[in-house]
């Protein structure tokens, strides 16, 4: 979160790999679904606890993701993000 609040205050913008951080007042942010990311670890683990040997099983990768845009942060960085791409943004914060 330090690097957004100093993102902020010196009025550069960034994007960062998780949404909680646009939340807080950071520009954008394109990552991994986490709730997406923790059912594939429930997954996993209950595969191994089953019997499944960790070296048999397929390394997963993420195929879930999330871009979130803060509308409040782009005005106040002078920003006028255009309308297509607010189309594409999974949650748009006002």
């Amino acid at each position: 979160m330090q690097l957004a609040t100093l993102a902020a205050r010196e009025r550069i913008p960034a994007a960062y790999g998780s949404r909680i951080i646009v939340a807080a007042g950071g520009l954008m942010s394109y990552g991994t679904n986490n709730a997406e990311t923790y059912r594939q670890v429930g997954i996993y683990t209950g595969n191994i606890l089953k019997g499944a040997k960790p070296a048999d099983l397929p390394v997963l990768q993420s195929t879930k993701f999330e871009f979130a845009i803060n509308l409040q942060t782009a005005r106040t960085l002078g920003i006028e993000v255009p309308e297509t791409l607010l189309a594409t943004a999974d949650e748009v914060i006002n």
